[in-house]
């Protein structure tokens, strides 16, 4: 199925049906923050797209490096950093813990809640929209239970009951994250220039850049 099949897909998906997956399997944030951690020796990686960052850096107060870095995958290290390679996504920034550096220990919250990606507001979530893999561009952990067309992943909240209200309001915000993905998968196969360059390039829907986010032609 070509990318552009997935997203006709995923539009189609009626948002109703991905709410009643939702309220079968249940759910409530119970704010233990282990979505925002990392796990023993693994990294915390949430995919982040390249205007989420910019809406991240609205009030200034952050560059693009304090926000994102380079998707590990794929990337040789030195030291625990990258320095040569190619990835495909960028990931929220982590702290020497290998926490998102985001989530405040002290409060238990995000402190970029109101502007958090996608993939963090669809937690514990992914929707399926191929017969094989979960849809997801992220790891998540494991997925642990199925309705329709949704995927639940390892998580302390999932079985709790969610009102119809909220099942709504994720079920559509996991659609649009659905589209989202799939329109960033096509912007990277049609931006894509191999790079025959010294260290890191990330390639994302907007070309080819730097691990702080300018572009690799400046």
């Amino acid at each position: 199925m070509t990318f552009e099949a997935e997203r006709a897909a995923a539009r189609d998906v009626d948002v109703a049906d991905i709410a009643d997956a939702i309220e079968s399997i249940g759910f409530e944030c119970t704010r233990c923050g282990h979505c925002c951690r990392g796990l023993g020796e693994a990294e915390h990686t949430a995919t982040v797209f390249p205007d989420e960052i910019r809406e991240i850096q609205r009030d200034g107060a952050d560059n693009w490096r304090d926000v994102a870095r380079p998707m590990p995958f794929g990337l040789s290290e030195t030291d625990g950093e990258p320095t040569t390679g190619e990835t495909f996504e960028w990931a929220l920034q982590t702290d020497a813990c290998g926490d998102c550096t985001f989530y405040d220990d002290e409060s238990e919250a995000c402190s970029i809640y109101d502007r958090r990606p996608l993939i963090c507001r669809t937690y514990p979530f992914s929707l399926s929209i191929e017969d094989e893999g979960d849809g997801t561009t992220s790891p998540m952990g494991s997925v642990v239970d199925r309705a329709g067309p949704v995927h639940a992943h390892e998580c302390e909240g999932l079985g709790r009951d969610i009102s119809r209200e909220d099942a709504e309001e994720l079920a559509a915000t996991l659609k649009r994250r659905a589209i989202r993905e799939r329109e960033e998968a096509i912007g990277v196969r049609d931006n894509y220039e191999p790079r025959d360059v010294d260290g890191v390039v990330v390639h994302d829907s907007e070309g080819q850049k730097r691990p702080d986010g300018t572009p690799i032609s400046e």
